[in-house]
């Protein structure tokens, strides 16, 4: 019996020590995605501009480095706070950790180089070299064309700067290791022609991200089958749950009836001169979908939007779009 013991005591001193140097090699050796590369990038107007579009109506950044109000529907931004960080993303919304969106004007990213940038948005990777939690969607980003990041950083550095210091990051246990891993080198791509209707609206797509919100997830990874079929929760900061819609070519759950007039003017609605976001009471149905941000997209973006959307094979998913406060959870 003591040789039993003993046996099994070298086991279990085994196993520490190689769980101990496993997550000992993630800490210290991850991420590696490479140095930054040496950048120096244009800030001509029309770069500037290029990348004002897409930081403000594509890759809409400025949706969680800025401050929403959400006492109106779908969260407008709230004016004199572009850029400035302090977004807080936290376990009562699901998240393994407690996360906060940078100050990307100039006195929040003055320290970092271009190429700098051009790495933090792409891999995930900070100047020090730290992972950042993926609520910033450096994955999608990292499939786009450099060229692009180039006019988001060109934009970036012409933000007005805010004085806003930020909390760090934290996340919890086990995620506060995990995190290491997740950090992959940027893939990159190139821009299709805009005449290539499906290629560039699958290029337009991947930038907006549009997959993450619109895809049900375990455990905080989309479920790639499901993808673009809606249902995802995103509980309310005014209380209640909303969820994402079924965009996918289905005639009977998702907008396989939609024409495209109606898609492309169901975001412009949200840009018109007339349009004035209505005041949200506590526990009423409200979007995190920042439809104003969107609305300002080239009708012919989304328009090409639309026609990959409906090259995609539908899928059925009918949505509860939104249970108030205390309503028991529909089935989905």
């Amino acid at each position: 019996m003591r040789k039993l013991f003993k046996v099994t005591g070298f086991i279990l001193l085994f196993l520490v020590i190689v769980v101990g140097g496993l997550i000992s090699y993630v800490k210290v050796a991850l991420p590696n995605v490479g140095p930054a590369t040496e950048l120096k990038i244009s800030y001509a107007p029309e770069r500037v501009e290029r990348g004002k579009y897409l930081a403000n109506h594509v890759t809409v950044c400025v949706d969680c480095h800025s401050t929403r109000d959400w006492t109106k529907f779908a969260g407008p931004l709230t004016p004199g706070t572009l850029g400035k960080g302090g977004e807080r993303f936290d376990q009562s919304i699901g998240f393994p950790g407690i996360y906060y969106s940078r100050n990307i004007t100039p006195k929040g990213i003055s320290r970092y180089t271009d190429g700098e940038l051009f790495r933090v948005i792409t891999t995930g990777v900070t100047k020090e070299g730290r992972p950042m939690f993926p609520v910033m969607s450096y994955g999608y980003y990292s499939k786009m064309d450099p060229d692009d990041i180039m006019c988001i950083i060109a934009y970036i550095r012409s933000l007005a700067p805010i004085d806003n210091d930020v909390p760090e990051s934290v996340s919890d246990f086990p995620m506060n290791i995990i995190i290491n891993t997740i950090p992959k080198k940027a893939e990159g791509g190139m821009r299709p022609d805009t005449t290539n209707t499906l290629a560039y609206g699958a290029y337009l797509l991947n930038a907006c991200g549009c997959i993450e919100c619109h895809t049900k997830a375990d455990k905080g990874q989309i479920i790639p089958e499901l993808a673009f079929s809606g249902g995802r929760e995103f509980p309310l900061v005014t209380g209640g749950i909303v969820r994402s819609a079924n965009i996918t070519p289905s005639t009977t759950t998702g907008i396989g009836n939609w024409s495209e007039d109606a898609f492309v003017n169901r975001f412009k609605s949200y840009v018109d001169s007339n349009y004035k976001p209505q005041t949200i009471e506590k526990g009423a149905f409200n979007s995190y979908m920042p439809w104003t941000q969107y609305g300002g997209m080239k009708r012919s973006d989304l328009a090409a939007i639309y026609a990959y959307l409906h090259s995609l094979p539908p899928k059925e998913n009918a949505v509860v779009k939104f249970s108030p406060p205390g309503a028991d959870v529909a089935k989905k």
